[in-house]
């Protein structure tokens, strides 16, 4: 039914597992640092993800390869926060950083090498997620009063609002067509996944519930979500249709699994 691997958090730990739940391995064990947002490169070779070293409430970016090996720091001493995306070609890592003292979008080379700054405001400007063509870049900000859905060019121009009053929108993620765009939102009152066409029409809810659903990750082949959710009682990450049925959970303990990333290799 599903194919290649999916990525996630439990906890302070990375693992990834098959796309049905099975196989789950640990990737990342180091007892200073707290692990979390991992996101696959393209090729599926490599994991860029956020780690706090000695829960000092800075999250630094670092890359490892895909068995967990090889891990390094890319970006440190100053705020990351919020998830982050690569270029289509692997060679660049967008992200949310608060370096000049607020949020805002920046692009670095995939060795942790230059720094291009896309946005520069006062309000949040965070989740971004590079589209497949490599032309736009998707995100949240506050920069309207509350948190919505924006696209831009790859190089921070022609800023376009694509949600209005969803209260909180969040984690835009394009699709692997870059027809659609998947999304979070508290619109109803608690967290929801939504579904959007790219140029943000026809907005549609895929869940519809009292817990909390969020962090969407699209299959490779675009017909199924995967996403995070404490329905069962605590955060587990479950798949379903990209219509919003079938809904399949893969993990059942007691612990914290979220923040699932679908990775493109087959």
């Amino acid at each position: 039914m599903f194919s290649s691997r999916l990525l996630g958090a439990v906890a302070s730990w990375i693992y990834t597992m098959n796309a049905d739940g099975t196989d789950v391995v640990p990737l990342s064990n180091d007892r200073m640092r707290s692990d979390n947002l991992p996101y696959w490169s393209p090729d599926g070779a490599k994991i860029a993800f956020l780690g706090d070293l000695y829960a000092n409430g800075i999250w630094n970016l670092y890359v490892m390869n895909s068995d967990g090996s090889e891990v390094r720091l890319l970006l440190e001493g100053h705020r990351i926060d919020g998830v982050l995306s690569w270029s289509p070609d692997g060679g660049q890592i967008v992200l949310p950083s608060e370096r000049d003292g607020d949020f805002e979008i920046v692009v670095i080379n995939a060795d942790g090498s230059g720094w291009t700054q896309l946005t520069d405001n006062e309000d949040r400007d965070r989740d971004p997620n590079w589209s497949p063509d490599g032309q736009h870049i998707a995100f949240s900000s506050d920069r309207g009063g509350g948190f919505e859905i924006y696209v831009m060019a790859v190089d921070g121009l022609d800023v376009v609002q694509l949600t209005n009053d969803m209260n909180v929108a969040a984690v835009p993620v394009w699709s692997p067509d870059g027809e659609r765009i998947a999304f979070q939102s508290d619109h109803d009152g608690d967290w929801e996944i939504y579904v959007m066409n790219s140029d943000g029409s026809e907005v549609t809810v895929l869940t519809d519930n009292s817990h909390m659903d969020f962090t969407p990750s699209w299959s490779p082949d675009g017909r199924y979500i995967a996403f995070s959710s404490d329905r069962d009682g605590d955060f587990e990450i479950y798949v379903m249709s990209a219509a919003g049925s079938e809904v399949i959970q893969l993990t059942d303990n007691f612990d914290t699994d979220i923040l699932p990333d679908w990775s493109s290799a087959q």
